[in-house]
């Protein structure tokens, strides 16, 4: 079976176990990612640039080897060839959580339980929920929808299309490695630096892929590409601006403004800002909206493989 082909039943089969089952709950490999990276940071550590870009080069490229070493050994076979592009994709792909996450939020400030939902916000996203009320909570979690929407989601097919199984398995690296010590904190400045910057180069594809899916699929495509146009590039994030955006001009609602990390205050542009603020029931809205532009980003990527190696064939036919 042809490696285009490997990649679009792989990706469908990995996608559709998402759906269905979720996020591993047991032996994640991504934690398990997680644990070596962490072992590795330990062993490394030093205020410094120079130290930070090994620590990403070790994990970065160890996870990547490894995948490609696996990807080699199945070749052989197009049902293992599928069966580990499944497996690969059900491990990176997250948007069942995601959505399941948000969900369970949108449900607790629906009901006026703030405390359920202040207890939960951290799962999701990093902002300190006992400063936030329920309608910064709401916001807190589309902006967290939108942004993970990509990251998560979109990304990582993205780089699976271009590099499979491999490609697949760095996106994730590379995105875990950013949440780990890609923040700006005093002990990351220096550490994180290369984390951080290698997440905007790896994510720069699949926001843009995002916000066109947004704008394409959240009923609204004039009112997102102009908030995509206009308001993303005052985002602190060359990635997060330009899906935020499009998910707020998509959803009709107002993103941005003042935040809360880690007892520290951020102040950010505010995107969409002539739309009304966010509601707790507009959580739903974009969940719905991510599953709707992970289940195209699915359609476009494999599509996008299966268009490309049938162009090679012709051009060496």
């Amino acid at each position: 079976m042809r490696a285009e082909r490997v990649f679009a039943w792989g990706a469908a089969a990995g996608f559709a176990a998402d759906l269905v089952f979720a996020d591993p709950r047991r032996a994640h490999p991504v934690a398990a990612f997680g644990r070596a990276a962490a072992a590795v940071e330990s062993a490394l550590w030093r205020d410094h640039r120079g130290r930070g870009a090994l620590h990403t080069a070790v994990c970065v490229g160890g996870a990547a080897a490894a995948a490609a070493l696996a990807a080699r050994a199945a070749r052989r076979s197009a049902p293992a060839s599928v069966a580990l592009t499944a497996a690969a994709t059900w491990a990176v792909v997250g948007g069942t959580s995601l959505g399941r996450e948000a969900t369970a939020i949108g449900g607790a400030l629906e009901a006026g339980d703030l405390d359920v939902a202040r207890e939960r916000l951290p799962h999701l996203c990093g902002r300190d929920p006992q400063a936030l009320d329920g309608a910064q909570m709401a916001r807190a979690v589309v902006e967290s929808v939108a942004e993970n929407t990509s990251d998560a989601v979109v990304g990582a097919l993205v780089w699976g299309a271009l590099g499979g199984v491999p490609g697949l398995v760095a996106f994730r690296a590379v995105n875990t490695l950013d949440a780990m010590v890609g923040h700006r904190s005093p002990k990351y400045l220096r550490y994180g630096w290369a984390s951080a910057r290698l997440d905007d180069l790896a994510g720069w594809p699949g926001a843009r892929l995002t916000a066109l899916l947004a704008t394409a699929a959240g009923g609204n495509p004039g009112g997102a590409l102009r908030a995509w146009r206009t308001d993303a590039s005052r985002h602190p994030s060359p990635n997060a601006g330009p899906v935020e955006a499009a998910f707020a001009g998509a959803l009709g609602v107002r993103l941005g403004g003042t935040l809360s990390y880690g007892g520290r205050i951020e102040h950010r542009a505010v995107l969409n800002g002539d739309a009304r603020a966010v509601g707790s029931a507009d959580i739903a809205r974009a969940v719905r909206l991510s599953r709707r532009v992970g289940a195209l980003a699915l359609v476009v990527c494999a599509g996008s493989r299966l268009a490309a190696g049938a162009w090679k064939r012709r051009r060496t036919a």
